[in-house]
């Protein structure tokens, strides 16, 4: 049986979100050895917030990445077998490349918390913002983005994430997202949501950010994958180290291609799609891109044992 497993990144992220796997031995031995690596109580902070740090992009790039490791992890040790392809909705994709055996756990860690420090870093908390648009096509908000951008000419407005038909994720300065969401409302979006997140990712506002990544990744030591990994920013699978760090440096300042991720994952005769981590954002939006593939949720121990049961 082929299937897919995909990995949530930030936005993904809630108080006590790993409370239901707390039996798992593994999932808590992971979550030390990164405490350690990092110096940070991660099951704490995971288990207990509050909000405002959890939501702080330094503290959830790493604890999203443990997460998803951490489950995976769990997901072995219970017999589960490897996915045919994954992937990573954007921070997500960190996690895919542990699994894929392209960067050590450590090495993984250590540049994920660097991201985020640099992510911060290079727009001040409250001066950019994020928000996702429902209900219109993506041309309709690129149209949106461009004329605010030019009307204002000191802020700027772009897509972020192509998450599904019908839900795009906008990312700028923060008057901008929220002239955009205005605007979106009277062209007929049925919905905008300002989303927790304290830097506004996939965009060219991230462009300090992406050239520290540059340098930083140069000193990371890469494998080439032992699953094939679809990375979200060209919709693509990469062998060579040096373009997945390439990749990776693009990533931050162009739009999550997650719509056309699943497309090609479904057309790769796999029947199921499993996301791997806690709750079910990508699985929401997995639904409504390929009606073709069945969607699992290993949003707590029990059913990460009825997915093998399924899968194996």
């Amino acid at each position: 049986m082929k299937f897919s497993f995909v990995f949530p990144g930030q936005g993904s992220q809630s108080v006590g979100m790993m409370k239901r796997y707390a039996d798992l031995t593994i999932v808590q031995d992971t979550f030390s050895e990164a405490s350690d690596i990092l110096s940070n109580d991660f099951w704490a902070m995971a288990n207990n917030g509050p909000p405002d740090i959890l939501n702080l992009t330094t503290n959830t790039q790493p604890l999203m990445l443990i997460s998803g490791v951490a489950i995976y992890r769990a997901w072995k040790s219970l017999g589960g077998p490897d996915p045919t392809f994954i992937a990573g909705h954007s921070l997500g994709e960190y996690t895919a490349l542990v699994v894929s055996g392209v960067m050590s756990f450590k090495d993984a860690l250590s540049i994920v918390q660097f991201r985020g420090n640099v992510m911060q870093q290079a727009v001040p908390e409250k001066v950019g913002g994020m928000a996702a648009i429902l209900g219109l096509d993506d041309e309709a908000i690129k149209t949106i983005c461009i004329n605010i951008t030019r009307k204002s000419k000191k802020e700027l407005l772009e897509p972020a994430n192509y998450n599904s038909p019908g839900q795009v994720v906008i990312a700028g300065h923060k008057n901008a997202v929220l002239r955009g969401m205005e605007l979106a409302k009277q062209k007929g979006a049925k919905m905008t949501v300002l989303l927790p997140l304290s830097v506004p990712s996939h965009c060219s506002l991230m462009a300090s950010a992406a050239k520290k990544m540059s340098k930083r990744l140069e000193t990371i030591k890469m494998q080439a994958p032992n699953i094939p990994i679809i990375h979200n920013a060209d919709v693509k699978q990469h062998k060579n180290s040096i373009d997945i760090k390439d990749i990776l440096v693009k990533q931050l300042c162009i739009p999550v291609r997650w719509t056309e991720t699943i497309n090609s994952i479904s057309t790769e005769n796999v029947t199921h799609i499993a996301e791997c981590g806690p709750g079910k954002v990508l699985t929401g939006l997995n639904k409504r891109i390929a009606k073709n593939l069945k969607n699992i949720s290993l949003t707590d121990t029990e059913a990460i044992h009825q997915a093998i049961d399924i899968l194996k």
